[in-house]
């Protein structure tokens, strides 16, 4: 088997799936691991299971494993192996969310303060329109002068489309923003060269704040504004279905993830029922 011709007729499976970019180079990566561990022996089921025993073996959470799993049960289906396939890691229904990972209001004010004070507008802007609108990294991009004019932004991923209403102060400070870089049309948020932010990008200009606002690095990365405006989406509104829908999320057990009560909040909830004397 010629590993670099499978894995590019794999990466041209997925595009033809319509699988977002992080998601296809995940795929790809996670395949190729596969593959080397294979070397020249038979791909069989036997075989599968094997290297899914060897991946639980090793130090990594269940649901990173999970992800491994996703990837070459996709690969199996593309070379029409599809008994191949293997059966992912029983996970435990989480019950509470872990606090050293949540980034409360307090601290996403205190980066975006930072962000400001130390003359990084975009970045402060950028944190501001993901958490106020409930984005996901790699959809920053539809955030153009003709969405911030207009009020709202359809996002097409992963094969639906979905429309995202900007509040009306955002817009505000988006356009200005825009005119500030002498932008009259298409993306908002791009580097000095004119292209749009990369991930890795974002994820960097995040990270170099933390010590300056006094947040810990655990908490700080793009889909954890994400998960903010989810959590206070929901304390406001109560309504699971419709933040679902916002989100893009096609299942309700998704959203409900970033719903989870923090170790603290479970504790208290336990002590109320009173059944320590």
């Amino acid at each position: 088997m010629q590993t670099a011709r499978v894995l590019k007729g794999f990466e041209q499976y997925l595009i033809r799936e319509e699988r977002g970019k992080a998601t296809i180079q995940k795929y790809v990566r996670d395949a190729g691991e596969f593959l080397s561990w294979l070397e020249t022996r038979e791909l069989t089921k036997e075989q599968a299971v094997a290297w899914k025993k060897q991946l639980a073996g090793q130090h990594m959470s269940p649901m990173t494993v999970n992800g491994k799993l996703a990837a070459i049960n996709r690969l199996f289906l593309f070379l029409g192996k599809p008994d191949c396939r293997v059966k992912y890691l029983k996970l435990q229904r989480k019950l509470f969310r872990n606090t050293e990972r949540e980034l409360t209001r307090e601290e996403f004010a205190r980066l975006v303060e930072t962000a400001r004070s130390t003359g990084r507008e975009r970045l402060a802007l950028l944190m501001e329109s993901i958490c106020a609108t409930g984005i996901r990294v790699s959809e920053v991009k539809y955030l153009t002068v003709e969405a911030a004019q207009a009020g709202c932004v359809e996002i097409s991923l992963k094969g639906k489309i979905r429309t995202i209403l900007i509040p009306g102060k955002l817009s505000r400070k988006l356009l200005k923003y825009a005119r500030k870089q002498k932008t009259v049309s298409g993306e908002i948020f791009l580097t000095r060269n004119g292209n749009g932010l990369t991930r890795h990008q974002i994820w960097a200009e995040m990270k170099a704040l933390c010590a300056a606002a006094h947040v810990a690095p655990s908490k700080v990365f793009p889909h954890n504004l994400r998960h903010l405006f989810a959590r206070t989406f929901y304390k406001v509104y109560r309504d699971v279905v419709k933040l679902a829908s916002i989100l893009g999320h096609s299942s309700l057990e998704t959203t409900r993830i970033y719903l989870l009560a923090t170790g603290a909040e479970y504790r208290k909830q336990m002590s109320r029922l009173g059944l320590i004397s």
